[in-house]
């Protein structure tokens, strides 16, 4: 082969297999020390406009305990990728170190999330869009929801936004800078991966349907199972969704994930690939689970697929999902597998199959 064509092979198989678009402009740091940096910080200090919101558990102190605090970390030893994970659940210090072993910045907010515990109980309300929006309003502080009044400083856009401006500031080594859009009003949201786990992995979606992101990882979800909000159109690309459960998760077992997936049209890129019986790349999917043995425990098969506590591992003490973790956060996106029909067994409608008959 010459070496013009040579080059020319390279440069495409190189812009391939980034994230980062051609017309992007490519992150590099350059830190002299360079080092993992991690930065914990109260929501309420990096921006004075927030407010607790005790209606709906959201609260900036408890008992004289700070309850807004926020974490982020970047290790400027990686080659960044050019993207920042915002996760949407409690603080989760294993996944933290991985995503940054990938090459990707991460931080997790203090957002209105404590409004389930009111809202989120059976019978569901006739809105069928009901939590739904109050997920949306508690993402974006806009008014999209009767029940709730979480203004703008306190959703998680503007939260995350002014801890990235924050970010820049204390950690010029980190190149926060880059997920800054260029009037410095926002944040770069193509250049953000939204995840979550559970309750967090359910807003995840809700708000890549509203927000383009470059992608959505969504960890034992998403469910909110008697509402109509999954099947809405996307403004991320649908084969930018990933999600991952364990069969013996309630989530799994009440059908509430399959739907979920299905309404995201995620069949159209692959079958459901168990990551125990099937090597990575896992045949390109989005949708993916686990019968990994947790000694048939359902709460720790909930929170089994993510880093931490309750993931399996093997006899040497490793983690067995690691590769499914770099998969789920760095998979090629233009890399999807054959689309299959909806699952006949997968029924969209709980909410009516949940009514009991009448006596």
């Amino acid at each position: 082969m010459k070496p013009t064509r040579l080059c020319l092979l390279l440069l495409l198989l190189g812009l391939r297999a980034s994230p980062l678009r051609a017309t992007e402009a490519p992150l590099y740091f350059n830190d002299p020390a360079a080092e993992r940096y991690e930065f914990t910080a109260r929501a309420s200090v990096i921006d004075p406009r927030a407010r607790a919101h005790p209606e709906i558990n959201f609260l900036l102190e408890k008992d004289g305990k700070p309850q807004d605090m926020e974490q982020a970390a970047v290790d400027t030893r990686v080659a960044p990728l050019g993207r920042l994970v915002i996760w949407l659940m409690g603080y989760n210090q294993p996944l933290f170190e991985r995503v940054n072993g990938y090459g990707l910045h991460v931080l997790r907010v203090h957002y209105a999330n404590g409004w389930f515990d009111k809202f989120g109980k059976e019978p569901p309300p006739a809105d069928d869009q009901f939590l739904g929006k109050i997920r949306l309003e508690a993402a974006t502080g806009r008014d999209f929801s009767p029940a709730v009044d979480i203004p703008k400083p306190d959703g998680m856009m503007e939260r995350a936004f002014q801890f990235v401006k924050w970010l820049a500031k204390e950690n010029p080594q980190g190149r926060w800078d880059y997920f800054l859009s260029p009037d410095g009003q926002g944040l770069q949201w193509d250049r953000v991966i939204i995840s979550g786990a559970s309750h967090g992995s359910t807003t995840a979606a809700r708000f890549a349907l509203y927000q383009r992101v470059d992608r959505c990882v969504m960890f034992c979800g998403p469910r909110d199972q008697y509402e109509t909000w999954q099947g809405l159109p996307s403004a991320t690309p649908t084969n930018r969704f990933f999600a991952f459960s364990h069969v013996l998760d309630g989530g799994w077992t009440g059908g509430h994930y399959c739907r979920s997936w299905e309404l995201l049209k995620l069949n159209q890129f692959g079958p459901i690939v168990n990551v125990d019986k099937t090597p990575q790349p896992y045949g390109n999917t989005r949708r993916l689970i686990t019968d990994a043995d947790v000694g048939g425990d359902a709460k720790r098969a909930h929170s089994s697929v993510e880093p931490g506590k309750s993931a399996v591992k093997d006899a040497s003490g490793n983690f067995i999902h690691e590769p499914v973790w770099r998969y789920l956060f760095t998979h090629p996106m233009d890399e999807v597998g054959q689309a299959v029909p909806p699952d006949p067994k997968c029924l969209k409608d709980l909410r009516h199959a949940a009514k009991k008959p009448a006596e």
